[in-house]
């Protein structure tokens, strides 16, 4: 199986497809060594009789010239190589994504432990044959996880031989360019002598799969060399103090190198201070403070978004301590990194034990430690563990709080009597936190400063808060925490109602977290975006996202985005007009607390039409005690609209206050829905002309947010409610997942593509490729592609 080139096997297919009836021609596959070229073209060969495959160092005139006699006839000819193309059509091979580096090796290795999978993948860079030969060259030491990971290609390496091969026949100047981007990664080119750099070609590269190899393969004397030039001709800073520290292994530079860490460290340069503590460490001989090293280049390699390399470090740095406090610091960062990547529920009992083991001597880090235990407890959905954290966090209160302290109890504290339904103690706890994150800088704060204004049910002052939540760990380099915010950003706004908005930074959500590992991240970003297609009556795209996130949430206990996606489920039974599948869907669902009060509205109307009024009421009661104690006018919408559906008496009275308190809040959307079910209450009390008029503005407010499958309905209870204009008409604008879609398609994406980037299945795609032709009236995506154009 060829991972992670399905858009070149495509290519590759549709030429072959076009030669058999007479369109043949030519196609470059691109693509560094290893890349999988070779394996592509195996791949492909015996498919088709006149197909021609070679494989080249560079094109040269001959094969340009073959290559324009085969166009338009039956042959095709498939040139491999690391060159340019020429101006023939191409394709290139890019290094493979982590993800689908881990799948290929355990294709490889089945069974290999995920920690060194992860590690391999990052070593290899997203090269097919160096995690070929990394696999094979693993040790049961190391699958065992007695030895350290390798980090490096192995000796009897394939790579590494042609790569010596190459560097032994350039010139001297090129072998020096080489050597000096070997010792430092951030040499730049365009200081060097370009005919060198050229002639180097894809040796001259700065990352590590080549680098490590060309760092042992590289003669040491051109190394040292290399090394005593940049000492010299650097300004003064990091890096030339660690080419000094090299010629001279001078350990009292160590202290120097940890002075410019902690600057970037401040500066926000999370990546040049996890490299400058490495160094440090590595110029240190006594193994405490070594492990001191080791410990600050983790956390910052972790805040920089790059988990493994930070897992690698501390696998190092816990041989070397037993100091408790360096055990918790240890504890801290591993459990912040669980909390993003593995199970939950172990992430946050590390963190406890990372918070009792810090709160005599690092207090402000014990109080983060517990921060991320609760988030990890609630991701889990486990609330004993997270009352255990916040009692914690109770008891050692203490009355002089500094503020950013006082920030992360207070949250702790407010949530857990959100959960419990202890709304009257948990509003100033959650008031004090939206307040103090004005004060406190950086982006948790914000985070925590917008999760509490959304349990409030401030949506605008939550999306404000999570939108500079984001901006600032952008901003600070703080890599890690972008994901976690863009949660609350989407969440927020969609409980504005702003469902582009939520779209958008869900979306962006999924990419982030995919980016840095982040695997629960991407989970919830996931569950969140099916919720969204759900309540648009987009049931596909839901149950699609729904799928993608289920073995994640099942393999890690990932309670929270699991009872999203059975909120999101329950939404698609109600669209589909299976109110008792939605029931218990929800109600069996042991699930998250908070999660399962929010869904209450659709519990409601699920038992509404299941004829099981009496299960709605009791989902209604911590509903409405929540939204009454909160204040918060979208959610008293929601509560007043289940009393009309629960009520006879007063129906009326509970409907037109939903619909007033919607307008209020500016929840359309909500609204619509609200009319569409007042409308065919009133159509069956027989008040047809009343049902009318709130079916009709439902119509125009579905139409508003694309939502097709709620227009049909809406339209449908008009006309059975007596009124012609229900029928269909003509709306081209575009729904934003089909936005997203047709915006993919016009750049030039594959189907495929458009599936990979945004997380949908090959199918979903084209049921939303033909619906956006239909409804936009164009027959290709070259007519696609210029109708977009058009509307710029």
């Amino acid at each position: 199986m060829l991972r992670g080139r399905e858009p070149q096997r495509v290519a590759v297919d549709a030429l072959v497809d076009r030669a058999r009836v007479g369109r043949g021609g030519v196609l470059v596959l691109r693509g560094e060594a290893g890349s999988g070229k070779t394996s592509l073209l195996n791949a492909v060969r015996g498919t088709y009789d006149a197909l021609l495959c070679v494989e080249v160092a560079e094109v040269d005139d001959d094969l340009v010239a073959l290559a324009r006699e085969v166009v338009d006839t039956r042959a095709v000819l498939l040139i491999a190589t690391e060159g340019e193309p020429r101006g023939l059509p191409s394709v290139t091979l890019d290094p493979l994504d982590a993800e689908t580096s881990v799948r290929v090796l355990h294709d490889l290795r089945p069974g290999l432990p995920s920690t060194l999978a992860a590690d391999l993948a990052d070593l290899a860079c997203g090269n097919p044959l160096a995690l070929v030969e990394l696999a094979g060259s693993l040790t049961s030491a190391q699958l065992g996880g007695i030895a350290p990971a390798p980090d490096v290609l192995p000796e009897n390496s394939s790579l590494r031989r042609r790569w010596r091969a190459r560097f032994e026949s350039l010139s001297p100047q090129a072998q020096h360019v080489v050597a000096l981007a070997a010792v430092d990664e951030e040499v730049d080119a365009e200081t060097l002598d370009l005919d060198a750099v050229t002639e180097a070609g894809p040796l001259f590269d700065r990352r590590r799969l080549i680098r490590s190899a060309l760092q042992l393969d590289v003669p040491l004397p051109q190394r040292r060399r290399a090394h005593a030039e940049l000492a010299e001709t650097l300004p003064p800073g990091s890096r030339r103090t660690w080419h000094q520290a090299v010629l001279t292994r001078d350990a009292g530079l160590a202290d120097v190198l940890t002075a410019h860490a902690e600057h970037a460290r401040r500066c926000g340069d999370f990546a040049t201070a996890a490299r400058d503590h490495d160094r440090a460490a590595t110029l240190t001989t006594d193994p405490e403070q070594k492990a001191h090293h080791l410990l600050r280049a983790a956390a910052d390699h972790w805040a920089h978004g790059a988990p493994h390399r930070s897992r690698a470090v501390l696998r190092t740095a816990t041989k070397m301590t037993a100091t408790p406090e360096l055990r918790a610091l240890m504890d801290l960062v591993v459990g912040g990194i669980d909390l993003g990547e593995s199970l939950p529920d172990v992430a946050a009992d590390r963190l406890i034990r990372a918070a009792k083991g810090l709160v005599g001597t690092r207090r402000e880090l014990a109080v983060a430690a517990l921060g991320f235990a609760g988030e990890a407890a609630s991701i889990a959905g486990d609330h004993r563990r997270y009352t255990a954290v916040a009692e914690f966090a109770r008891e050692i209160r203490a009355h002089d709080e500094p503020a950013a302290t006082r920030l992360t109890l207070d949250h702790l504290v407010g949530m857990l009597a959100t959960f419990d339904g202890r709304h009257d103690e948990a509003l100033p706890a959650l008031r004090s936190v939206v307040g103090l994150a004005d004060q406190v800088p950086g982006p948790q704060a914000r985070i925590w400063g917008s999760q509490a204004a959304y349990v409030l049910g401030d949506a605008t002052r939550s999306f404000e808060m999570a939108t500079s939540a984001v901006t600032a760990a952008r901003e600070s380099g703080f890599t890690a925490l972008v994901p976690w915010a863009l949660v609350y950003r989407a969440l927020s706004a969609l409980l504005l109602d702003q469902h582009a908005a939520a779209l958008t930074a869900a979306t962006e959500g999924v990419h982030a977290a995919t980016a840095i590992g982040q695997h629960n991240a991407v989970v919830d970003h996931l569950t969140i975006l099916a919720l969204l297609a759900a309540l648009r009556g987009d049931s596909e795209t839901a149950l699609d996202r729904i799928d993608t996130a289920t073995e994640q949430i099942t393999q890690r206990g990932l309670t929270r985005p699991g009872t999203f996606g059975a909120w999101a489920f329950a939404c698609v039974d109600l669209a589909r007009d299976r109110p008792a599948d939605a029931l218990e869907r929800l109600r069996l669902n042991p699930g998250h607390a908070g999660i399962k009060v929010m869904a209450a509205p659709h519990v409601v109307e699920a038992a509404v039409a299941c004829g099981r009024p009496s299960t709605g009421d009791r989902a209604l009661e911590p509903y409405e005690r929540w939204a009454g104690s909160t204040g918060s006018t979208a959610r008293l919408a929601l509560s007043h609209r289940c009393h009309g559906l629960l009520e006879s008496g007063t129906a009326d009275e509970h409907f037109e206050e939903a619909i007033r308190l919607h307008r209020a809040s500016g929840t359309a959307l909500e609204l619509a829905k609200t009319e569409l079910l007042y409308g065919n209450r009133l159509r069956r009390g027989r008040k047809p002309k009343a049902a009318r008029e709130h079916l009709r503005d439902a119509v125009h407010i579905f139409q508003s947010y694309q939502a097709d499958h709620w227009v049909d309905r809406a339209r449908a209870e008009l006309r059975a409610a007596g009124d012609s204009t229900g029928e269909p008409k003509d709306h081209p604008s575009l729904t934003p997942q089909q936005a997203q879609i047709a915006r993919l398609v016009a750049e030039g994406a594959t189907n495929r593509e458009v599936a990979a980037r945004l997380f949908l299945s090959h199918r979903t795609v084209e049921h939303h490729l033909r619906n956006i032709f239909a409804r936009l009236g164009v027959r290709s995506r070259v007519e696609l592609t210029r109708r977009l154009d058009d509307s710029v």
